[in-house]
């Protein structure tokens, strides 16, 4: 199975970029083709909803890095959302890559995949991560994508705090499970 993994952090040491490392050792263990983009690195202008996309078959105005993201997006069986959590919700280097997933919509709309959510927070609030969780659930709906597993590491502001937790085992056996 292909899987795809987006990382939202900016920071390539830190606590999400940990458990996206694990979460890749168990889908590779398990026989899958991982593709992982790290968003933070990529050059991904933001939606303009100019529409352009829908006048010129799904090609959009801008010729950024979303040109090496979109066939793996289509081909992709199992798609990976990592991202910390930033004021309730997910970073915004990862917003801008889905939010140009409309420039490909009705075609992601007609391919049927797994969607799955790795997300860290510091707080210890269990519900901190509700607005992510419910744009995740959204995310679902709007794409006809079936919802798959999630690891919500509570309490995980830096790696340190993953060490005592079961987290980084629940992101590896998350890929292993596919």
């Amino acid at each position: 199975m292909k899987v795809l993994v987006i990382t939202g952090s900016p920071h390539s040491r830190g606590t999400t970029a940990l458990l996206a490392d694990e979460f890749c050792v168990g889908a590779k263990d398990a026989g899958h083709e991982v593709i992982r983009f790290e968003t933070a690195k990529l050059n991904v202008h933001p939606c303009l909803g100019c529409y352009h996309c829908r006048d010129n078959d799904g090609s959009c105005v801008y010729d950024d890095d979303m040109t090496h993201v979109y066939p793996h997006l289509l081909t992709s069986e199992v798609v990976v959302l990592v991202t910390p959590l930033y004021y309730f919700g997910m970073t915004a280097q990862l917003k801008r890559v889905i939010d140009r997933f409309f420039a490909i919509n009705p075609r992601l709309r007609k391919t049927p995949k797994g969607l799955y959510l790795i997300a860290a927070c510091g707080d210890k609030d269990n519900w901190a991560m509700d607005a992510l969780l419910v744009h995740f659930q959204t995310l679902c709906r709007y794409l006809h994508w079936q919802e798959g597993g999630k690891v919500l590491a509570i309490g995980a502001y830096t790696r340190e705090d993953l060490k005592d937790s079961d987290y980084l085992m629940r992101a590896k056996n998350l890929g292993r499970e596919l």
